[in-house]
C-alpha cells in the first residue's frame, strides 16, 4: 500500500483533473485504459480499482491508494510526463507550484526525501484556489431571497472547506438535534454551526450550540460561524475557555479578499483562543 495520504491524494486531483470533474489530463476511458497498460503494464480497470467509483479520477485515486511506493511514484512520473507534453513548451503553467509539489511528492515516495511529520498539514495548493471568485460568491448570498440565504450559505462553506481540503460533511441530524456540519483541521474534528442572520448572535446561541458540543466526545471542537458577528455582551457573557471558536462574515470576505486561506484562518484563531481563552477575535487582530 502506497504511504500517500489523502490530502497528497487531493493534489494529486488537483494537478491533473481534466476539464470536468472525474475526468484525467485529456484521457478517454479508452486512452486512459491504454495509457496504464502501455507506460506501466496495468489494468487500471481492474474491480479493486473502482471500489470508490468508475470515473477516470477515483480509479486513479483508488489505485495511488492500494500499490506500493515504487509504482505510485512511477505513475505520478507518467502522468506528469503526459501532462507536461499536453500543455507545451514555452505555455506558462496555469499552476506554478505544481511541479515542486508533485517533484515533492514522487522523492517521498522513492524514499528520498523525508516523511512529513503526521501532526503537520501540507498548505493547499493556493494557486489552483480561485479566492475572488469565493469572495464573490459570498458577497453574491446577501442579494437572494431570505428563506434561501441560510442554505445557500452552508452550501458556500462546504465548498468553501473542501477547496481547502478540510473535508468538511454537509449538515446532519442526531436524535432530532440539528448539526450544520462538520470538518477537520489538523486531524481535530470541529462541529458547525452556521447563521445568516440580519443580527448578532448574542449569548443564548452560543450557549446552546457549546452545549451540544458538550454532549458529544470529549476531543469535538465546535466552530460558530455568523455572517453578522457577535455582540460584545454576548461574548462577554458567554466567557473564556469554552470549547468554540467564532468566525464572522467579515473574517471569511477578509481573508479571501488577502489571499489568507481559510485553514489558516481558523488554525489563527484556534491558535488565539488557546493562548488567550478568547472565543472570538477578528481576523483584524491576528497576524497571517
Amino acid at each position: 500500500m502506497s504511504s500517500l495520504r489523502s490530502i497528497e491524494l487531493g493534489l494529486v486531483d488537483e494537478v491533473f483533473r481534466g476539464g470536468e470533474k472525474g475526468y484525467v489530463l485529456d484521457f478517454s476511458n479508452r486512452t486512459f485504459s491504454e495509457f496504464f497498460v502501455r507506460e506501466l503494464d496495468i489494468d487500471i480497470d481492474a474491480p479493486q480499482y473502482a471500489v470508490d467509483g468508475t470515473s477516470k479520477a477515483k480509479r486513479l485515486r483508488c489505485f495511488l491508494a492500494q500499490v506500493d511506493d515504487g509504482t505510485a511514484a512511477r505513475t505520478l512520473r507518467v502522468l506528469w510526463e503526459q501532462r507536461e507534453a499536453l500543455r507545451g513548451r514555452g505555455t506558462p503553467d496555469p499552476m506554478p507550484r505544481a511541479a515542486a509539489q508533485i517533484a515533492g511528492l514522487i522523492a517521498k515516495l522513492e524514499g528520498s526525501a523525508p516523511p512529513m511529520p503526521a501532526n503537520v498539514v501540507p498548505s493547499p495548493m493556493l494557486d489552483a484556489i480561485d479566492f475572488a471568485r469565493l469572495r464573490d460568491r459570498l458577497l453574491a448570498i446577501r442579494d437572494l431571497e431570505a428563506h434561501r440565504r441560510g442554505y445557500d450559505f452552508e452550501r458556500f462553506l462546504t465548498d468553501l472547506f473542501d477547496a481547502f481540503r478540510l473535508k468538511a460533511r454537509e449538515p446532519f441530524r442526531l436524535d432530532g438535534e440539528q448539526i450544520d456540519g462538520s470538518f477537520e483541521l489538523a486531524d481535530e474534528t470541529y462541529l458547525l454551526e452556521a447563521k445568516w442572520l440580519n443580527r448578532k448572535i448574542g449569548v443564548a446561541e452560543l450557549h446552546t450550540f457549546h452545549g451540544k458540543i458538550e454532549q458529544k466526545a470529549s476531543w469535538a471542537r465546535g466552530v460558530f460561524i455568523s455572517f453578522g458577528g457577535f455582540t460584545d455582551e454576548g461574548l462577554r457573557a458567554f466567557g473564556r475557555g469554552k470549547r468554540v471558536i467564532g468566525v464572522e462574515g467579515k473574517d471569511l470576505y477578509d481573508a479571501l479578499d488577502r489571499g489568507i486561506g481559510i485553514d489558516r484562518l481558523l488554525a489563527l484563531k484556534v491558535r488565539r483562543a488557546a493562548e488567550t481563552g478568547e472565543v472570538f477575535v477578528p481576523i483584524s487582530d491576528l497576524s497571517p
